[in-house]
């Protein structure tokens, strides 16, 4: 888990940098950070695919560029594809934001055939250089409201068990289908903790959907 400093870090720069962090009326929406990685998004793919939900998938550019087929996949099952950067990186450490930005676009709508909308920076800390950027290439940065705590190497019921709490309307949820950046070996945990996160949801009454930027 994040540090006590780190978190209160976090929370300062979302008051610096707002983004969208829940959505209205009785929807949730789920998001996958860090892919596209054939460790774990395929799995991901097939427990959505089999319950017909939708979900939001940040790509990190240097990871479509690796897996440009998986990144296409993606966006041909109907879910919405947006940029998590071209590098997995703190945005105090880019020298030109900006640029990382706009890499990190044309790597997605070189594979998927879709001009992202969408933004959430890495570990969701904006500097004042990145917000601007996103703001001038039209994308709508977007936070999270939950999360499934899957950065770390915990099991499936845990990560199942971290949502199901925060199954609310408005939910934004924070996943992960990628174990690049992260703590563990593996992201597959993440995609068997799915039928129980979606039994949930759909128990609530929930409308699932897919998050959408400004252009969409």
């Amino acid at each position: 888990m994040p540090s006590f400093r780190q978190q209160l870090e976090t929370i300062e720069r979302w008051r610096r940098f707002p983004a969208l962090e829940r959505l209205d009326g009785a929807r949730m929406a789920l998001t996958f950070d860090d892919g596209p990685d054939p460790d774990a998004t395929p799995a991901v793919l097939e427990a959505l695919g089999a319950a017909d939900a939708p979900g939001t998938f940040f790509l990190v550019g240097e990871q479509v560029e690796a897996h440009p087929g998986l990144a296409a996949e993606v966006a041909a099952r109907g879910h919405a594809v947006g940029l998590h950067g071209h590098r997995h990186v703190e945005h105090d450490e880019l020298a030109d934001p900006r640029a990382d930005l706009e890499r990190g676009a044309a790597a997605l709508a070189e594979a998927t055939g879709r001009q992202p909308t969408l933004f959430r920076p890495p570990y969701g800390r904006f500097s004042e250089a990145s917000y601007a950027a996103c703001g001038e290439l039209g994308l709508s940065p977007v936070y999270w409201s939950a999360w499934g705590g899957d950065w770390e190497p915990i099991p499936p019921p845990r990560i199942a068990d971290l949502v199901v709490r925060d199954v609310a309307p408005g939910a934004i949820v924070l996943l992960h289908d990628s174990a690049h950046y992260a703590y563990r070996e593996s992201a597959a945990a993440t995609a068997e903790a799915l039928p129980a996160v979606l039994k949930a949801i759909a128990a609530a009454g929930l409308e699932l959907v897919e998050l959408r930027g400004r252009a969409s």
